[in-house]
């Protein structure tokens, strides 16, 4: 099957990585795949194929553009988000034969915002023939029949066991107001491991920065707090951490948690959205009363004193992702998807 993958982007976080992930396991399936949109290099480290075609697509109209010289050529048209949606509206009403488009929605809320929230919302959904939704909780939460299909990562080794992990809590996300990383921080500080010597690092950038660094000096965690800005050996800092924290009490799923799961890092996450299904039956310290860091602290003190508990969440954790979370099952579903349009 020819797939072209669409998103307007320069970027590259949680939406761009799940489409370059997507790709790679749809060309090691066999099919022919393009990407349209993301930052060139993390696309193209994460796609790891050069048999995929990687297009820039800064705006809205690059997207267009690209969808028409390309689009025709594909099968189906796979869509992330609304600018490409619009843009896939556009391409298919201006372009003899251009394919059924298939979109995922990445987060929990419905189309369009601002003044011109409806027509955004209307354009954008015209040319969308069917609709993939990356958690229950989303699709539950968007408008509109959806299709749940979940990310899959790759299987990592096993990874070290607790005791010889490092006394580091870590947080992997942008520091942006919906993330809530300010919880992760009050959940460290309550959690008392601060005066028992371990560490939470924090891997992500965002607008959030300055205010949460004055929230670490205001707790009195500054000094075992270290700020670690944009990383691209996220792998190496799961492989060594031996808690992840993850705040976020409205996450469509949560790479970075699958991404724990897979590495033998045990999860303590808001018990809300995604975290919900990845981590459903691991541990009943692995999900928390959403927005309560003081419960979240509780989990995180419970764990760091027992590592044999850690041990075992951490396998928990691997056979769920191994067995619910894996790129060939994600393929396979969508491929699904994609028949039912074509059909």
């Amino acid at each position: 099957m020819r797939i072209l993958h669409a998103v307007r982007s320069d970027g590259f976080a949680g939406v761009e990585r799940h489409v370059a992930r997507l790709a790679r396991a749809q060309s090691a399936a066999g099919h022919e795949v393009a990407v349209i949109g993301g930052a060139h290099g993390g696309m193209a480290a994460t796609v790891a194929d050069p048999s995929v075609p990687l297009l820039p697509a800064t705006t809205t109209g690059d997207v267009v553009r690209t969808l028409r010289a390309c689009g025709a050529a594909a099968d189906v048209v796979h869509v992330h988000m609304t600018a490409a949606e619009v843009a896939a509206a556009v391409a298919a009403r201006t372009t003899r034969g251009f394919p059924p488009v298939v979109t995922t929605r990445h987060f929990a809320r419905t189309r369009g915002t601002g003044a011109l929230g409806r027509v955004v919302a209307a354009v954008a959904s015209s040319a969308v023939r069917a609709q993939i939704s990356i958690s229950r909780y989303v699709a539950d939460h968007v408008e509109g029949g959806s299709v749940v299909v979940h990310p899959g990562v790759d299987d990592r080794p096993d990874g070290l066991d607790a005791a010889a992990r490092d006394d580091v809590v870590l947080v992997v996300q942008r520091l942006e107001p919906e993330k809530r990383t300010d919880l992760a921080l009050a959940a460290f500080a309550a959690s008392g491991l601060a005066e028992r010597g371990w560490r939470l690092e924090v891997a992500g950038d965002g607008s959030q920065r300055g205010s949460l660094e004055d929230q670490a000096a205001s707790l009195g965690i500054a000094a075992t707090t270290t700020f670690l800005g944009v990383r691209r050996d996220v792998d190496a800092l799961m492989d060594r951490a031996g808690l992840l924290v993850a705040p976020c009490p409205v996450e469509g799923l949560g790479l970075s948690v699958l991404e724990a799961m897979a590495s033998g890092l045990p999860v303590v996450a808001s018990a809300a959205g995604g975290h919900r299904e990845t981590l459903d039956g691991v541990d009943p310290l692995a999900l928390y009363p959403a927005l309560d860091p003081a419960a979240a602290g509780r989990s995180l003190a419970t764990l760091a004193d027992d590592p044999a508990r850690r041990d075992a969440c951490a396998a928990a954790g691997r056979a769920a992702q191994r067995a619910r979370f894996t790129p060939a099952a994600q393929v396979e579903a969508t491929d699904a998807v994609y028949r039912s349009v074509l059909a």
